[in-house]
């Protein structure tokens, strides 16, 4: 077994930095992680997109710091979870997914997550695992069972159902199911510890239940903050509003979709999604604070050093090349409209809709001579019945600049 790191000051950083509270309490799990005894520690997601998102990436960053400690790590992918649907920060019902659905975006997620956690470590490896090989083969007594050890008041309490209550909106029985689903998870896990964002505290705490319950013993439940902006609360990552940075993504376009992140969201982009030390990031909240620094530079370091992360620093080399000279030396403006849209909508009728354009004539005339460029992904719009999926910077003709913030 490899030896378990116990140096103090290296666990108290990945016990603070990204972390919002851990059950039952940090002081609880200091004393045990400093005995080095050799922890079970899992993280799960489901594949409801095909691609994770640099959001998921603060939970696998410290899952790779405990790795880098000896411990033992658990990547779990809800392939059963997800055809269900967590209905955790939801007010309506999520849409159920397809079996072949779920498989079509589980494909390359061994590999997007392979950019941060080392797979092909021998001396200690990293299990990767489907939640289906449990969940599938609970009969529905084992299911009853399960849902005995909580109460109907203990689920009515989730912030999202009694919102639905208010609204008069549908809440169904089977969404009841996922919590004990996910918390199952961490019985037939054995885990010791499990890792998410704020957003999944009910589930995860439905695990350290259902493991004091039937197997007598504690887990410890690490919340991690979730990328949000400090104004609007509005969530910088989300799969099902199409606007996180995938892991997947070309060099070119995750770093323009940093940069096109508000100057107000550099700080936790740093904290959360990178390896840069919290001296450093202390420092460019000061800088920031005092107007020390430009905060277009800044965005171009954070670009930089998550392409570096994802692509190798050659590749973020000439991403940033790349970016200066389609944006700085084109002389495309730092500030411009802004427009909000909805995912799915039609981009010709949001644009005509707030007087960008006269007309969706003028749409297709645009579309057909190539004149709506992406500058995001660096390419010209050519689908005239292109659908908003995430935000846009785009310029229109020659002179005109807009941004689509969805």
């Amino acid at each position: 077994m490899k030896k378990i790191i116990t140096d103090e000051k290296k666990i108290e950083e990945v016990l603070t930095r990204s972390v919002s509270k851990i059950y039952p309490s940090k002081e609880a799990l200091k004393s045990v992680l400093l005995s080095g005894k050799q922890m079970r520690i899992y993280m799960g997601i489901d594949p409801t997109a095909t691609y994770a998102h640099i959001g998921h990436s603060t939970n696998y960053i410290m899952l790779k710091k405990f790795h880098d400690f000896g411990h033992k790590i658990i990547v779990l992918i809800g392939d059963f979870t997800a055809q269900i649907g967590d209905p955790s920060d939801k007010n309506a019902l999520r849409k159920k997914l397809s079996i072949e659905e779920v498989k079509n975006n589980l494909k390359t997620f061994k590999k997007q997550i392979g950019k941060i956690i080392d797979f092909e470590d021998k001396k200690n490896p990293v299990q990767f695992v489907f939640n289906s090989k449990w969940l599938a083969k609970l009969s529905f007594a084992e299911a009853m069972d399960l849902a005995s050890n909580f109460t109907m008041q203990q689920m009515m309490e989730r912030d999202m159902f009694e919102k639905r209550m208010k609204e008069n909106k549908p809440i169904y029985m089977h969404e009841f199911f996922y919590p004990l689903m996910q918390g199952y998870d961490s019985v037939a896990l054995n885990a010791d510890i499990e890792i998410g964002g704020t957003d999944q505290t009910f589930n995860m705490l439905a695990g350290r239940i259902l493991v004091k319950n039937l197997q007598g013993r504690e887990k410890f439940v690490i919340t991690t903050t979730l990328l949000e902006n400090p104004i609007t609360k509005e969530k910088l990552m989300s799969k099902s509003l199409g606007t996180g940075v995938g892991l997947d993504e070309n060099p070119d376009s995750m770093y323009g979709k940093i940069m096109a992140q508000a100057d107000v969201n550099i700080p936790q982009l740093f904290t959360d999604c990178t390896y840069i030390s919290m001296d450093e990031i202390d420092k460019i909240k000061n800088d920031l604070k005092n107007n020390q620094a430009n905060p277009r530079d800044l965005k171009m370091r954070l670009a930089y050093e998550i392409v570096k992360m994802y692509h190798g620093e050659k590749k973020a080399k000439e991403a940033q090349e790349n970016f200066i000279k389609t944006f700085q030396k084109k002389e495309i403006p730092e500030v411009m409209e802004e427009i909000k849209a909805k995912t799915g909508e039609l981009l010709s009728e949001i644009l005509v809709k707030n007087k960008i354009l006269a007309s969706k004539g003028q749409w297709r005339r645009l579309v057909l001579e190539n004149a709506i460029h992406d500058l995001i992904e660096n390419k010209n719009i050519t689908d005239a019945n292109f659908k908003i999926s995430q935000n846009l910077t785009l310029k229109i003709g020659k002179k005109r600049f807009v941004k689509i913030l969805v």
